[in-house]
């Protein structure tokens, strides 16, 4: 059945996925490579735009951004945050009580439709709750970065994860 953390013996010839770290599971100075990667297309640019009323040209006018300095339509920033953030998720997060904060963020470079991205995470510090015995603090940076190796987005993530065997159970 494997050894691996993220799954679960639950029967005879039975496992369960059980991704994400506990509280215990972070170390300090750790970094993890998140995958898969993603490769942002035209209609995620779009419809980005589209649902968050972004009405900027430069991400959906291909005529204007021509005539940028760009010479393409950029990937909406909000989009490329949301996707580094969710690719995080399966470890950083997946034991989440709750998210308490995003610090630091900060655009390096461009991207566009078309670019692959990935992300890697370093625990940056953790410490117990003190109000919450069965939970513990994590904070974590989160490098943003294109399939030739750039960075192109940091941002610092601070999160309210459950230490084992503090966890809401799945029944079913």
């Amino acid at each position: 059945m494997g050894s691996s953390k993220s799954y679960k013996k639950v029967a005879e010839n039975r496992i369960r996925e059980d991704f994400g770290f506990y509280y215990e599971d972070f170390e300090v100075g750790q970094i993890i490579e998140h995958r898969p990667g993603r490769t942002l297309t035209r209609a995620d640019n779009i419809w980005m735009t589209l649902l968050t009323m972004n009405t900027a040209p430069l991400h959906f006018d291909a005529n204007y951004a021509e005539k940028s300095e760009w010479k393409l339509p950029l990937v909406d920033s909000t989009l490329t945050l949301a996707i580094v953030t969710g690719m995080t998720v399966n470890t950083i997060s997946k034991k989440v009580v709750a998210n308490l904060q995003w610090d630091k963020v900060v655009l390096h470079k461009p991207v566009f439709e078309g670019d692959t991205i990935y992300a890697e995470s370093e625990t940056l510090n953790k410490r117990e709750s003190i109000s919450r015995l069965d939970q513990g603090i994590v904070k974590v940076k989160t490098n943003g970065i294109k399939q030739d190796g750039t960075i192109f987005m940091t941002f610092e993530r601070t999160v309210l994860v459950y230490k084992r065997g503090g966890a809401p159970r799945y029944d079913i």
